[in-house]
């Protein structure tokens, strides 16, 4: 009797680093936004600029995810023409719409506290995943973690508008970005039925990142400035996006949602950390009560068994 090979992915060691590689790239895309906006010239109301940025940024990362598939002799079949309409759709939820969102928001709010609000996504794939995934059961752990995270989030807005209170255009941006990303998370689990997860990854950071460049163009979007720190911080988002996306997306589609969530605590906290250090932000102290109940939101959701 032959066993079933159990997958690199599928392995606790390797779900650990993976995971975690990922939450910390992601941590760092939030001053990396930040500066490279500052760096190429785009400021808070050229929003054309914005989206030829990010659409750049996907693009890019989704022919780097593509390239290695094929170098690694992944399948590119489909298998049915109305797959392709999934595909597009998961481009759409995926790249398009959630980074729209995000970059408008993050040039209308400070990064420490974006990075925070963002972890809003967590919490929605949980409750989500429960509702949608019979191997995602709705437990009151589960309800008191998101109680909690959701209680961090609220956090943001105590006290004085010299600390920080709600806009639509950051705030609001950065939580429509937050239901995008958990929409997706979702979805990435009908992709991978349909075509090989990082061929699947590559489709859609390279097709989200070209209707982003289209619509970038179509409203005049342009870099204004170009200068070694802004492509610096334009590689270093390649990066993160192909390396972050590819190893998240094959995670999801082999384990439970809850068991990958995890890790994801990781990403306000370093979020906050880094764009206070690197963008001079103040820290204030509801950003640590906020990160905290965040954090303990996603570990009290994983702990034990999921």
């Amino acid at each position: 009797m032959t066993t079933k090979r159990i997958s690199i992915f599928q392995r606790p060691t390797w779900v650990v680093v993976f995971a975690l590689t990922a939450a910390i790239a992601w941590g760092w895309a939030f001053p990396l936004i930040k500066v490279g906006f500052g760096a190429f010239g785009i400021t808070a109301d050229m929003t054309g600029s914005k989206m030829l940025f990010a659409g750049i940024r996907f693009a890019a990362a989704g022919g780097i995810v593509l390239s290695v598939a094929r170098s690694n002799g992944r399948s590119f079949r489909t298998g049915r023409a109305v797959d392709w309409w999934f595909i597009l759709a998961f481009a759409l939820m995926n790249t398009a719409l959630h980074y729209f969102f995000f970059y408008v928001g993050m040039s209308h709010s400070e990064g420490s506290r974006a990075a925070i609000l963002n972890s809003l996504s967590t919490f929605l794939v949980v409750l989500l995943a429960c509702a949608c995934f019979k191997s995602d059961k709705l437990t009151s752990r589960k309800m008191i973690g998101c109680a909690v995270g959701f209680g961090g989030i609220l956090a943001l807005n105590l006290g004085g508008a010299e600390s920080g209170r709600f806009t639509w255009l950051g705030d609001g941006m950065i939580i429509m970005n937050a239901i995008c990303g958990a929409c997706a998370n979702l979805m990435t689990r009908g992709l991978s039925r349909r075509v090989d997860v990082f061929v699947g990854t590559g489709y859609g950071l390279s097709i989200g990142g070209l209707l982003l460049i289209l619509s970038g163009l179509a409203l005049g979007g342009t870099l204004p400035v170009i200068n070694i720190l802004g492509i610096v911080c334009l590689v270093l988002l390649i990066a993160i996006s192909a390396v972050g996306f590819a190893l998240y997306n094959k995670l999801l589609s082999l384990n439970p949602v809850g068991k990958v969530a995890i890790y994801n605590s990781l990403i306000p906290v370093v979020g906050a950390v880094t764009s206070c250090l690197c963008l001079g932000e103040t820290f204030h102290a509801k950003y640590a009560l906020a990160g905290g109940l965040a954090a303990l939101g996603i570990y009290i959701i994983n702990k034990g068994r999921n």
